[in-house]
This record gives structure tokens, C-alpha cells and sequence, in this order.
């Protein structure tokens, strides 16, 4: 295992809550890499099981890691207490010391050569502002791989690795469910890429499906419903979306539990995000993918970002975004 090269230099910023049933093999998958972090900061958010002796022990083990310990609040928080926890953990780095950041869940298990692939790749596009891999759940009884089903378009929530420039030009995280959407739309918007692959090299098991972390899939997908709605998305494509993820597991339940929760948010006029031209970039893009498909969308839009960047910049755009 060898710590970054100049250039290099990466910290992983890890939110968890009782995670002890995968803490371990997802702490050894990082400390399998060929390319370690530089500093690892793991932000206990007041758990009640064996995870704070989990932390302490490897804690001990590796000066390069560091917990940070959090009150109980009484509940798992996805979305708004995932992200606080997230920036509990930034609280305590200097972002300036490093390159990149990730955003790094403890439910993960990751190939050894995960973080080295990222990096060079960063290395060889410099508007590539996030990316990641795809991430796999192990199928039940079988222990098939079935893929998530992410699009190629994001760096997916559990594992974001930022370019630390892009990430403070975007204005980090929003605080709300659809933050790991809105930060990959605000990326392009502002004339970064963002992506994963499913490289071999580069899938990785989730040990928890996502969607299932608070009650369950149907709870996670219901919330992921009210998430678009809640970041601009459109029922056109909210619909479009849906009935794609309906031939996925959990097989109809899973996209139908995506589209009422963005339609009951709508019938109940819940607040959405204030960006107005965040939105209309947003569903431009999205209506851009329903008419070319979305990789096709995707390429060209990436194609321009060395020309939006440029003009962004001229024109004081990116002072504004990071303010």
C-alpha cells in the first residue's frame, strides 16, 4: 500500500450510523488499496451498536485515521443528516492540502486499485470535476452481482471522489435528499464533467442496496420520487424514469414507488429547489435526453465544457457560484 503521489493527495470524508454488520469489510477493502488516502476522517453520528469500537480499534492502528463522534440524535437521517454529518467530518480538513475529496460510505466494499484508477483518470481529463464507479448489491440466497443501475452521467451518492476545485465551485452539497443529483447537474452546469464506469476494475459491492438504509426499498424509492420533484425534475421525465426502473428490482414496486413519491410531493406543493437556473438548466438537459438519449445528450453538453468554463469565468460566473 503507498500514500498518493504530488498531485495525488485524496481524504475520505465518511458519515456512519450503526454500520457495524459491514464496517469491517469496507474498512479492509480501503486499506487494500494500492493508493491509500492521504486522511480519512469516519464521522460516528451517534451510534448505538458495536460500530464506535470498530472506529476505535482501527483508529489506533492508522494515524491517518480519524473519528470524529457525534451525539446520538435518535434516528437514522438520510438526505439532510447524511450530508450534516458529512460536513462535520469537512469541519475537521483543510481542503487545501488536498487534490481530491470523497465522500465515502462504510457500507461498501471496493477493488484494490479503485482510488489509483479514479485519480488517473482525473489526471487525464481536467474538467472532470467527479466521477466513480458502478456500484453491485450481492442478490439473496444467491449471491448473484445485480447492478444498481446508475447512470453513466453521475458519480454515484456512496462513493463521490471530487476534484477539490470543482467541488468548491459548485458550493459542495445541498442540504436536502437530492444532494448527490443536484451536485453532478450543478457540475455540468458550471461546465465540469461528471460520470462513473463499469469497468471491471471499478464495480464495487454495496452492502446495503441502495434505498434500503432507513426503513425500506419502497421507503427509499418513495423518497427518491420526492427528491426529484424537490431538485426541478419534470413529471415527463420523472415518468420516463420510472417505468425504466420498473423492469429492475424490486421488479414494478421499485419505479412505481419513485413516481407517486414525486406525485404526492407535487399534490402536496412541497417546497422544491430555489435555483431557479439550476431548474431550467436541469430540465433542458433532461428534455435534451428524452428527445437524443441520454448518452448522447451527455456527450455533447460534456464537448462544450471547456468553452462554458471559459465564459463562466469571463464573466465572474464561477466567483458567484462559490459565494
Amino acid at each position: 500500500m503507498n500514500e498518493a503521489p504530488t498531485g495525488s493527495r485524496y481524504v475520505l470524508i465518511t458519515p456512519c450510523r450503526d454500520e457495524a454488520a459491514y464496517a469491517r469489510r469496507s474498512i479492509d477493502s480501503v486499506l487494500a488499496q494500492t493508493v491509500r488516502p492521504t486522511l480519512w476522517v469516519i464521522v460516528d453520528d451517534g451510534s448505538s451498536d458495536a460500530t464506535p469500537g470498530i472506529l476505535a480499534e482501527v483508529a489506533a492502528a492508522n494515524p491517518w485515521i480519524r473519528v470524529v463522534r457525534r451525539e446520538d440524535r435518535g434516528r437514522r437521517a438520510v438526505g439532510p443528516g447524511v450530508v450534516d454529518a458529512f460536513y462535520a467530518g469537512l469541519a475537521e480538513v483543510t481542503l487545501s492540502e488536498f487534490d481530491f475529496l470523497c465522500k465515502f460510505d462504510i457500507d461498501l466494499d471496493i477493488p484494490p486499485r479503485y482510488f489509483e484508477i479514479l485519480i488517473a483518470r482525473m489526471a487525464a481529463d481536467p474538467f472532470l470535476g467527479t466521477c466513480s464507479g458502478k456500484p453491485y448489491f450481492e442478490e439473496e440466497g444467491s449471491g448473484k452481482l445485480v447492478s444498481e443501475k446508475c447512470g453513466d452521467e453521475m458519480s454515484v451518492g456512496m462513493t463521490k471522489f471530487y476534484r477539490v476545485a470543482c467541488f468548491e465551485q459548485i458550493g459542495g452539497f445541498v442540504r436536502e435528499v437530492m444532494w448527490d443529483g443536484i451536485d453532478c447537474h450543478r457540475c455540468r452546469m458550471l461546465g465540469w464533467k461528471a460520470c462513473s464506469w463499469d469497468d471491471p476494475e471499478l464495480r464495487f459491492i454495496h452492502l446495503r442496496p441502495m434505498g434500503s438504509s432507513q426503513k425500506s426499498i419502497v421507503t427509499g424509492r418513495l423518497r427518491h420520487g420526492y427528491g426529484q420533484y424537490f431538485m426541478g425534475t419534470s413529471l415527463t421525465y420523472m415518468t420516463a424514469s420510472a417505468i425504466f426502473r420498473m423492469a429492475h428490482p424490486p421488479v414494478f414496486i421499485g419505479g412505481l414507488s419513485m413516481w407517486w413519491g414525486y406525485v404526492r410531493s407535487a399534490l402536496q406543493a412541497k417546497p422544491r429547489y430555489a435555483d431557479l437556473e439550476f431548474r431550467a438548466f436541469l430540465r433542458a438537459y433532461q428534455w435534451r435526453c428524452l428527445v437524443e438519449g441520454k448518452q448522447r445528450a451527455t456527450q455533447a453538453l460534456d464537448a462544450t465544457a471547456p468553452e462554458r468554463r471559459s465564459k463562466l469565468l469571463k464573466e465572474g460566473g464561477m466567483a458567484r457560484a462559490e459565494s
